[in-house]
C-alpha cells in the first residue's frame, strides 16, 4: 500500500537533471535539478533549482509553486515582469508563454496538472 501522507524533501527520491531545450535558450547555461515526489500521469510534485541562465516558457499545464530560496524573473509576451523571491507562491496557469530567468540558483516546490 503506498504512503497516503509524505515529507516533500531532497532526500524522499533521487535527483533528475535536465536542460531546456537548446532552441530556447537565451543566455548562459541553465542546468535543472528535479526531485518528482509525486508522478501519476495526471499530478505531478516536488522540489526543482535551476542554476542561473535564461530560456523560452511555454506552458500547457497548471502549475502552483512555492519559492525556496534564489531570484529569478518571469516576464510574459506582454511585457509584464514579475520577481520570484524566497517566499514568493504563484500559480502559472495553460497558456502563458514568456521566458523564465535564474538571476541566483532558485529553488522551488511545485504541483503540476496536466
Amino acid at each position: 500500500m503506498p504512503d497516503l501522507i509524505q515529507a516533500v524533501t531532497k532526500d524522499s527520491t533521487p535527483p533528475q537533471t535536465d536542460r531546456p531545450a537548446a532552441e530556447r535558450i537565451i543566455s548562459g547555461d541553465p542546468v535543472f535539478t528535479t526531485w518528482n515526489i509525486e508522478e501519476t500521469g495526471e499530478i505531478y510534485a516536488g522540489i526543482w533549482q535551476s542554476t542561473p541562465g535564461k530560456w523560452r516558457i511555454i506552458y500547457d499545464e497548471w502549475e502552483y509553486f512555492h519559492i525556496l530560496s534564489g531570484v529569478s524573473i518571469i516576464s510574459d509576451d506582454a511585457g509584464v515582469v514579475v520577481t520570484l523571491r524566497a517566499g514568493d507562491s504563484y500559480v502559472i496557469r495553460p497558456g502563458f508563454r514568456g521566458t523564465w530567468e535564474v538571476v541566483e540558483t532558485t529553488v522551488k516546490d511545485y504541483v503540476i496538472r496536466l
